[in-house]
């Protein structure tokens, strides 16, 4: 039986009586106890190949100020990645950045079943369960991540990105101020868009339920310490806060 600090997803805030729900797939760089010996280099799990740095500090800010319920997966994504479909080759992968993850290497379908129940399926729950305790209300999702400055060599120049599909209701709400400062870099997806993969949790839990929703990917740079997590909580309220008396609620399927 697993002990009651290795909780695999956790829900904070949960009685959230505000207009959004915040996710944070990458919050996490935690391997569980179950994977003591993953055999992956522990400074490596300090940078992004192993989560998103200081999206979580984000997110629990915006938790706060928009009264929203968070929730997230307290495993790295090098053990399972909570935003990739079941069925995709980067849901568990062998190598990162050309780094070998040698747990994962000829993993059987047992042990990718067993993450899957264990984990990913957990984290969707408790997404569902959110939202179908919010069915009645008008509510949008948020997911907050946070990218590399230098990818591959490249370099990447936006200080924030915002992710979307067809759906552009909460996008065009933080596009439109987010571009209003003159000091900003920002990306319309970039740099990643739902063509990468990226946009799964966001879109299995928004598009059947025809929510509102974006991904918002931020420089990990910009969020290297608790200021910048802060100035960019406090940015992204004071436009996600104005957000629901502009944003259709209705269906937009």
């Amino acid at each position: 039986m697993r002990r009651p600090e290795q909780r695999l997803v956790v829900v904070e805030n949960p009685g959230g009586a505000g207009q959004f729900v915040v996710v944070c797939d990458h919050a996490s760089n935690r391997i569980p106890d179950d994977y003591k010996t993953f055999g992956f280099d522990p400074e490596a799990l300090k940078t992004h190949i192993a989560w998103d740095p200081g999206a979580l500090g984000v997110a629990r800010q915006l938790m706060r100020s928009l009264d929203a319920p968070l929730i997230w997966p307290d495993v790295s994504r090098l053990v399972i990645d909570c935003n990739r479909p079941p069925d995709s080759v980067t849901l568990i992968v062998t190598e990162s950045e050309g780094r070998p993850v040698p747990a994962n290497q000829g993993l059987s379908d047992d042990e990718r079943r067993r993450r899957l129940a264990h984990i990913h399926a957990p984290y969707h729950d408790a997404i569902d369960a959110c939202l179908t305790e919010r069915a009645d209300q008008e509510i949008a999702i948020v997911a907050i991540h946070s990218f590399t400055p230098i990818y591959l060599g490249e370099l990447r120049p936006w200080q924030v990105g915002i992710v979307f599909d067809d759906d552009r209701r909460v996008a065009d709400r933080l596009l439109d101020g987010l571009k209003g400062d003159a000091k900003l870099t920002v990306g319309a997806n970039e740099p990643y868009s739902p063509a990468d993969e990226v946009y799964y949790t966001v879109a299995r839990h928004a598009r059947p339920r025809g929510l509102p929703a974006a991904m918002i990917e931020i420089r990990n740079d910009e969020i290297g310490d608790e200021e910048g997590e802060q100035r960019w909580a406090e940015r992204l309220t004071s436009l996600l806060a104005k957000a629901p008396d502009s944003i259709r609620f209705e269906s937009c399927m």
